[in-house]
């Protein structure tokens, strides 16, 4: 059985909607929609200059793949005009596509108080932006020490120093406290923030639920990557399963970069 073209069923609205207004078959069970899926812009990038397209690209691809929706990255935008923003909208509603994420950079994770605040100012723009696109869950990181590359901290599994004179505690309090002035903005622009399993405090489940939970507000979920707990992740999926809004899957299937 073949997917039915996304803009062939557009096409075909009138026959659509007349069949919506009859009436539903009693014996389907309430339980029979599938979960929507969305296709990331990263998977169609992934880094790779040569593999960078336009985000209304990714848009027209993920109408023509027969995705649900477009869970859009940040810093793969030239544009973020607002005039840009609308036209993206524009375009992600004719093809019937729902923009359903805005993942972004930024981090907590440091003893400097003013890159931490440029770093709220940042996440409260983003937040404004996924506003203006009508996305409802934006992508939120702890950051990192940064204390080595990332190919380092890939070689290391996602774990690395902190500096001299500063452990993880004392960076907890740094998100926290971060992610709390930030709730304001996502409740006034009803944005929820999902905070990932992406490195940094956030790389262990443990770290994931102290935070959520020391925050304890309806605007902060979990997003679940299914690719970044490297050891026993399942078990460590499913501890964070109950609190999470989105996930984000993906597979390690050869090849990678870091991982395979």
């Amino acid at each position: 059985m073949t997917l039915l073209n996304r803009r062939n069923f557009l096409l075909s609205g009138a026959a659509v909607a007349t069949a919506a207004s009859l009436p539903r078959n009693s014996a389907a069970s309430p339980h029979s929609q599938a979960n929507r899926i969305a296709l990331a812009s990263y998977s169609v990038w992934r880094f790779k200059d040569d593999l960078k397209m336009q985000m209304e690209d990714c848009i027209d691809l993920a109408a023509e793949w027969g995705f649900d929706g477009l869970d859009m990255l940040h810093i793969q935008m030239d544009r973020t005009d607002d005039a840009y923003l609308q036209q993206l909208k524009r375009r992600a509603l004719v093809n019937g596509i729902d923009l359903c994420g805005l993942s972004i950079h930024q981090g907590f994770v440091t003893s400097d108080a003013e890159k931490r605040q440029q770093n709220i100012d940042h996440t409260i723009d983003m937040i404004e932006m996924a506003y203006k696109l009508g996305v409802p869950c934006l992508r939120l990181n702890t950051g990192r020490w940064r204390t080595i590359s990332f190919d380092e901290l890939m070689k290391n599994r996602g774990i690395e120093p902190t500096p001299a004179g500063y452990t993880d505690e004392d960076a907890f309090p740094w998100v926290i406290d971060a992610i709390e002035k930030i709730l304001p903005t996502a409740k006034k622009c009803g944005v929820l923030l999902a905070l990932e399993n992406h490195w940094g405090l956030a790389r262990t489940p443990e770290g994931m639920l102290r935070i959520y939970n020391a925050v304890d507000s309806p605007w902060l979920k979990l997003l679940m990557d299914t690719g970044n707990f490297l050891e026993n992740p399942y078990d460590k999926l499913k501890q964070i399963a109950p609190h999470t809004a989105f996930v984000q899957a993906k597979t390690y299937y050869g090849g990678g970069v870091y991982y395979t």
